[in-house]
């Protein structure tokens, strides 16, 4: 919903008191009308009623867009904490591979130092085998003295080479672990910025939902706030209806008891109820076909399945017919009071 909408229910919600007070104006010319004669009286009665029932529509109206302005709040609500949720394990994910790469780059700065310690070791190596030559079979043969000098001079050549092969080995593999380090630091850079990149896109998402949760919730708050003050104003009103019936009646010389100008102000707003016409008005705007989905309230009175079952009630409130709402109602409010009501 946009601000165009809110602002749309709250005019609404103004013509409704707007005609509350059009409708006590008219009433209270009721008792004066007495010698204009009662068809005149009669109209304005007529017309009062007509009011009535359009703020009876605008109340309905008003409880159905509550419920839906609740639903995409507690939507919202959800949403964000699940994006909440993805982006704590996001960032903790980041965290991780940030330790791994630190560690991962470490472990290439001392591969690259054992690769350059091995390097200078074999060019030292090199060097002294340019220098001073290295000793071959044959020159050992013939140089020789008696059998046992050539054998340790044959097992220190092959000691020699030996080092020589392992040397060479050596630095081959100091060098193939350089490259596996530096591929592996690559890798994790990459997953990195790709997590970044998540991130950045779950900041971004998540600051759009929670600007749309509060919009519904501050929605939410002005739909509330001005459905309650209408509906205190219709509470006035009914009071001061009820009173003004009773005046008009006796304007005509037929005496009404309280009881009897309820029901008719009752029969205006769509009843009439067994309970206070502005308790239904603000449970379900006199709909007997209302279903709250949160709790599973239904009916004009928004009675619970448990209670609705509890007094002997078959199936769902909002299914039954008015006379058995009427029926239930009237028990539960003979019963608890207005306290078995949220707007009592």
């Amino acid at each position: 919903m946009g601000s165009a909408r809110l602002r749309k229910d709250l005019l609404l919600v103004c013509a409704a008191a707007l005609l509350c007070g059009l409708v006590a104006t008219l009433l209270g010319l009721a008792p004066r009308a007495g010698a204009a004669g009662s068809e005149q009286l009669e109209s304005k009665l007529v017309a009062a009623r007509e009011e009535a029932g359009a703020i009876s529509a605008e109340l309905r109206a008003s409880n159905e867009r509550l419920a839906v302005a609740e639903r995409e709040a507690a939507a919202a609500e959800a949403r964000e904490q699940r994006l909440s949720g993805l982006l704590a394990e996001g960032e903790q994910r980041t965290a991780e591979l940030s330790a791994e790469l630190d560690r991962t780059r470490r472990q290439l700065l001392a591969a690259r130092a054992r690769l350059r310690r091995a390097h200078r070791a074999l060019a030292q190596r090199l060097v002294a085998i340019y220098e001073s030559g290295t000793p071959t079979t044959s020159s050992i043969v013939f140089g020789g003295g008696d059998y046992e000098d050539l054998v340790a001079q044959a097992d220190y050549l092959r000691a020699i080479a030996e080092a020589d092969s392992a040397l060479a080995d050596r630095v081959a593999q100091v060098r193939e672990q350089v490259h596996h380090e530096v591929d592996r630091v690559d890798e994790l850079h990459r997953r990195a910025v790709a997590y970044e990149e998540r991130l950045a896109a779950a900041r971004a998402n998540i600051a759009t939902v929670r600007e749309a949760a509060q919009a519904s919730a501050a929605e939410l708050q002005s739909i509330s706030a001005a459905r309650e003050a209408s509906l205190a104003e219709l509470k006035t009103d009914i009071g001061r209806w009820v009173e003004q019936v009773q005046e008009a009646r006796a304007a005509e010389a037929r005496a009404a008891s309280q009881a009897e100008a309820e029901e008719e102000v009752g029969r205006w707003l769509g009843g009439p109820y067994s309970i206070p016409t502005y308790i239904v008005m603000c449970e379900s705007g006199g709909n007997y076909s209302a279903l709250n989905p949160s709790s599973g309230a239904g009916g004009a009175y928004q009675i619970i399945p448990s209670t609705w079952a509890l007094y002997g009630g078959q199936g769902e409130p909002q299914n039954a017919s008015k006379e058995e709402q009427d029926r239930i109602a009237a028990e539960i409010w003979a019963d608890s009071g207005p306290g078995a009501w949220v707007c009592g």
